[in-house]
C-alpha cells in the first residue's frame, strides 16, 4: 500500500473489524451445531440403550416391535453421527476463517500504527530542519 491516507486505513480497519465480528459470530454458530448435534447423538443413544432387549416372558409382537425400533434407532444414530461429522467439519472452517479475518486486521492494526510512526518521524525531522529561532535569552543570576 503507497498510499498512507489515515481516512483509508480506518475504513480498512472498519472493514476487517466488521468482517472478524462476522466470522466470529458464524463460528459461535458452528459450535452451537456441534453441541446440539452431539446431544442429539447421546439422546439416541440413551433411547437405543433403553430399547435393548431383556429377559422376559412378552409377546413376540412386543419383541418385533423393540427390534424394529432399535434398527430404527441406529439408522437415526448413523444420520447423527454424520450430521456431528459435517458440523465439526463447518467449525473447522469457521475457526480457520476466524483466524484468517484476524490476521487481516491485525495486519491494518500495524499499517495504521506504521503510518503514524511515520507521520511522527517526518514531523520531527521537519523540526529539526527548521532554522534556529533569532531571539536569544540572557541568563539573569
Amino acid at each position: 500500500m503507497a498510499n498512507n491516507d489515515p481516512k483509508r486505513f480506518n475504513r480498512l480497519l472498519r472493514v476487517r473489524t466488521l468482517q472478524l465480528n462476522q466470522v466470529r459470530a458464524q463460528e459461535g454458530h458452528a459450535r452451537a451445531k456441534v453441541a446440539q448435534e452431539e446431544a442429539l447423538r447421546t439422546r439416541i443413544a440413551q433411547l437405543a440403550a433403553n430399547v435393548a432387549p431383556t429377559p422376559s416372558a412378552g409377546l413376540a409382537t412386543s419383541m418385533i416391535a423393540a427390534a424394529h425400533y432399535r434398527e430404527r434407532l441406529q439408522h437415526s444414530a448413523q444420520a447423527a453421527e454424520r450430521r456431528v461429522e459435517v458440523a465439526e467439519q463447518t467449525l473447522s472452517h469457521a475457526q480457520n476463517a476466524t483466524r484468517e479475518a484476524k490476521r487481516d486486521q491485525t495486519a491494518i492494526e500495524k499499517l495504521i500504527a506504521r503510518a503514524e510512526t511515520e507521520a511522527a518521524l517526518k514531523a520531527l525531522r521537519e523540526l529539526e530542519a527548521l532554522p534556529p529561532s533569532g531571539r536569544k535569552h540572557a541568563d539573569i543570576a
